[in-house]
């Protein structure tokens, strides 16, 4: 499988603080890559280092051929293109109306009423109905809106998602929903996924392939079949939840 996304050596700290301490990580096309790890360990920075959005303070990352660490301008924004997002919060416009939110990614030029057309399909795909396309986000359940905001996701068909957190807030039959959905949408559309999550039952049904970021580097990856007989101690730690092992949680008295 050729990488669609390649990083070697990746750094990046703020202040005194190193978040990312030489990542070497490869994302094949057409795979959909889990990035597990506990809150703070740079999952978001890792991401928004390789959609150009933070400039790293060496490595490479290269992607579809392409060094990003290089872009400026156009040639930026057109990197840019490649990828959609589903944001940990689902990041919905409350001013504007499900299906428009959903257009918001769709290129401009067209009528409103190819752009409403475009965003129903969008919405059918995520299981949505045309009765929820002129409501606004505050009208839908947690669940919905994290529907919409996949369907926004999606919709300008890209090379590339990167789900971040994508069942947070959500109970668990939902988060097994939005679940099932990525993995007919990756597979349907053809998409590589990035997803960066701590839920250990979400990273077992989307991921092809898991990765652990700890301490600034990857410190295993392997096949999701694999997550249980990692033979790392970290890893298991983080898969079972253990308060026990080498992580070590900083707990503050009040």
């Amino acid at each position: 499988m050729s990488a669609k996304i390649a990083l070697r050596g990746v750094a990046k700290r703020f202040g005194p603080k190193v978040v990312l301490d030489g990542v070497d990580l490869d994302v094949g096309a057409g795979e959909s890559l889990v990035v597990i790890g506990g809150s703070g360990t740079g999952k978001s920075v890792l991401i928004k280092s390789i959609l150009g959005l933070l400039r790293v303070d060496a490595g490479s990352i290269v992607v579809d051929g392409v060094e990003v660490t290089r872009l400026r301008g156009a040639a930026l924004a057109a990197h840019q293109a490649k990828f959609g997002m589903l944001f940990q919060g689902g990041a919905l416009f409350d001013s504007l109306s499900v299906w428009r939110n959903v257009a918001f990614a769709l290129p401009r030029g067209r009528g409103a009423a190819k752009l409403k057309a475009a965003a129903l399909d969008n919405l059918a795909r995520v299981g949505l109905g045309a009765d929820v396309a002129d409501l606004r986000p505050s009208e839908l359940s947690g669940g919905m809106q994290k529907r919409v905001a996949l369907a926004r996701a999606i919709a300008a068909r890209p090379e590339i998602i990167f789900f971040d957190e994508p069942t947070t807030g959500l109970d668990p039959i939902m988060a097994d929903v939005i679940n099932d959905l990525i993995v007919s949408l990756v597979k349907d559309l053809r998409i590589t996924a990035l997803t960066i999550t701590h839920d250990m039952a979400s990273a077992r049904k989307i991921a092809d392939r898991i990765a652990m970021l700890y301490a600034g580097h990857i410190i295993w990856q392997g096949a999701r079949e694999m997550i249980d007989t990692s033979g790392n101690a970290y890893v298991d730690q983080f898969v079972h939840g253990r308060a026990e092992g080498p992580i070590a949680m900083q707990v503050r008295s009040a």
